[in-house]
């Protein structure tokens, strides 16, 4: 049963049904080449790539993220000053990275495209903090005057909430293919969430510097750098996540976006439970007794997820196992955590250290498997073409490294 969605048909080999068209369904017969004795890792010869389409962030929209950052900056420097906006950028990079090594944990099972990973940050750090800021003039000038407490708890969580929410739809809209499941949304929620409070980050530690000095900006560093980096990035990630569940049962793009909308509700009720605690409650002792289990339980909850992600590649490669493609101890090699370390040791011991192979072949493999889960779902009319892509990587970079 696949995660959160219905269960999978029955698999047959597809020289006997094929579930969809494959010019390559029939495996073909290795024969490993005559020993050459090289002193290094074989190279690969020019392979095809999967399709990519469906995969990529056209340069526009980082043209107008771009330009957006210019007035951003511009902002910043404005009302803010260049040497508090300075310290504040650079103490803001800290909390910054401690998210990206925790997305990068997340993601090393079958990682993000790169530039996808780059938009999502992006538009966190600035296309969601822009609209935040317009919205937050609007409204000011509309009503006349602006509540802190009404804000932080009310307006913000459903403001910030909505524009980062947005980032992730636009990223399920144009990279459908890149987006397969709970794990890959909560990836790209996590990335714009941490991009978001980056620039807030910078934002308020410098008013902390300019307004109090060293010790009131020490304290809010502690505050938000180190006890809460990870804050904005769940938030967010709950509506990656419900956005993930509606792609991986195939859900249309209404459906994603009505789910996603029950995420989203569930970001800003905890968002604004954050930002009421600090407010109007002790915080410390609410954030040991709450918000430190909540956080752990967020941790198992991925682990979980990440385990049927190893499940389902297992699953898909078995599939192809079974048609010939691979045996089945590949599989294990390939779909499993501890099979994985074991290859790339083996690898390590090959003559001129071949785990740069053994890398590109669990990474290929793993794409092979998500291409098939979305054949499975009907939902990715290049399955085929990408899938004759993988294969014959698989089947070349094995030959590699069982070359003599």
């Amino acid at each position: 049963m696949t995660f959160g969605g219905p269960a999978q048909p029955h698999y047959a080999p597809p020289a006997q049904q094929p579930t969809y068209a494959s010019t390559l369904a029939q495996p073909v017969s290795y024969s490993p080449p005559a020993p050459v004795a090289p002193v290094s890792a074989p190279a690969l010869p020019t392979l095809p790539v999967p399709a990519k389409r469906g995969r990529t962030v056209s340069i526009w929209l980082f043209g107008v993220l771009g330009f957006a950052l210019v007035l951003l900056i511009a902002y910043f420097v404005s009302a803010l000053g260049v040497v508090a906006s300075g310290i504040g950028l650079v103490l803001a990079l800290i909390p910054l990275t401690i998210v990206f090594l925790g997305v990068y944990i997340i993601d090393r099972w079958e990682p993000e495209p790169k530039l996808f990973i780059a938009f999502a940050i992006a538009w966190g750090a600035i296309a969601a903090v822009g609209i935040t800021l317009l919205v937050d003039l609007a409204i000011t000038l509309l009503i006349g005057f602006r509540s802190d407490s009404l804000t932080a708890v009310v307006q913000a969580p459903i403001v910030e909430e909505l524009a980062k929410g947005l980032g992730i739809f636009l990223i399920f809209v144009i990279g459908k293919r890149a987006f397969d499941g709970p794990v890959d949304g909560i990836v790209y929620g996590a990335l714009i969430g941490g991009g978001f409070a980056f620039t807030e980050n910078i934002q308020y530690f410098a008013i902390s510097l300019i307004e109090g000095g060293g010790a009131n900006l020490t304290a809010t560093f502690v505050m938000r750098g180190l006890l809460s980096p990870f804050a904005h990035a769940m938030f967010t990630a709950l509506t990656g996540f419900a956005i993930g569940l509606a792609v991986r049962r195939h859900a249309s793009t209404g459906a994603v976006l009505g789910t996603g909308a029950l995420g989203l509700l569930g970001a800003v009720l905890l968002h604004g439970f954050w930002n009421g605690s600090a407010i109007f409650a002790d915080f410390f002792p609410l954030y040991i007794t709450l918000q430190v289990p909540l956080f752990i339980s967020f941790v198992f909850a991925i682990v979980a997820l990440r385990k049927e992600e190893a499940r389902i590649t297992r699953e898909r490669l078995g599939e192809y196992a079974g048609a010939g493609w691979f045996t089945p101890e590949e599989v294990t090699m390939l779909a499993t955590p501890a099979g994985r370390k074991v290859g790339l040791n083996w690898a390590a011991s090959l003559r001129g250290d071949r785990r740069p192979l053994m890398k590109q072949f669990i990474k290929d493999a793993t794409a092979l498997a998500a291409v098939r889960q979305r054949a499975l779902t009907g939902r990715d009319p290049l399955a085929a073409d990408d899938e004759r892509a993988l294969l014959t990587r698989t089947r070349a970079t094995r030959a590699a490294l069982l070359a003599f």
